[in-house]
């Protein structure tokens, strides 16, 4: 757990944003050269020895098996950029690495963060940090989102039915058409070590990436502790740690020096994946 509180890096206007948008584009380098450098490798890594039958879009919840990855989600670069929108207690609520080969990425079709927790969190607080590895453009199927659908229309909680080609999705279902007005779609577009952080009720997705450049972004997902998890009916395959300050909820919380093979098997075989 990280114990030095640094200065934020965001002010009251950018906080104002985040809140009325739902999403904020951070410009600057999120770490020194050196350190976001150590994270691609450490990705590069990881992707080489992935199975074969694995898609790069499903890394999902790394940390469980590779404690290396708390120097980056723990850090004081990443939390002093989400303390100013939850506030100072802070638990790490997930990670994924979403990595769209050039080629043949695979489409996230429009949704909600949320729709994939519910009845886990009360009240429902999650800013995730999408951290650019590489360039993600509108070329190379980067995220697109629709502002301030956290706050209007079904707030979190909207309906969804199968898509159409599941083989060329990461996620079966998808919000339903009117549910989602398509022509106010923004595109994030970063350049690696910039991020964007987003609600978790903010409706957003991808198109393929059929271009010639891979997209790789690692998402980092916060809630305040104040947050109540309800592990009950996930503790086999998810839990959460306390990444600043002290808990506020009766939540328990994971030993991030210790790994949990066990959870990213239960995940991998019941298909737990995907946020």
């Amino acid at each position: 757990m990280t114990t030095a509180l640094k200065t934020a890096r965001l002010g009251a206007g950018h906080v104002m944003e985040y809140r009325r948008d739902g999403y904020l584009i951070f410009r600057e380098p999120v770490f020194s050269g050196q350190k976001f450098r150590a994270l691609q490798e450490h990705f590069e890594e990881k992707l080489a020895v992935l199975p074969a039958d694995v898609r790069p879009e499903s890394m999902d919840a790394p940390h469980f098996t590779d404690t290396k990855l708390f120097e980056w989600l723990f850090s004081n670069e990443v939390l002093d950029l989400v303390e100013p929108i939850i506030g100072p207690d802070i638990a790490l609520w997930s990670s994924h690495f979403i990595c769209k080969p050039r080629g043949t990425g695979k489409r996230v079709p429009w949704h909600e963060d949320s729709a994939y927790w519910r009845g886990q969190l009360e009240p429902m607080e999650v800013v995730t940090v999408w951290l650019a590895i590489d360039p993600s453009t509108r070329q190379n199927g980067g995220m697109c989102v629709i502002p301030r659908t956290h706050r209007t229309g079904k707030q979190g909680q909207s309906d969804y039915e199968a898509v159409a080609d599941q083989e060329k999705s990461v996620f079966t279902h998808e919000i339903v058409k009117p549910q989602r007005d398509e022509s106010r779609a923004e595109a994030i577009e970063l350049q690696p070590n910039q991020c964007s952080l987003h609600d978790g009720r903010l409706i957003h997705g991808s198109p393929a990436n059929t271009s010639s450049l891979r997209r790789c972004g690692y998402t980092m997902r916060y809630m305040p502790t104040a947050v109540k998890f309800h592990a009950e009916g996930c503790r086999s395959y998810h839990q959460i740690y306390l990444a600043r300050g002290c808990d506020r909820a009766g939540n328990e919380y994971a030993d991030s020096t210790r790994t949990y093979p066990e959870m990213a098997r239960y995940r991998e075989v019941n298909k737990k994946t995907g946020h």
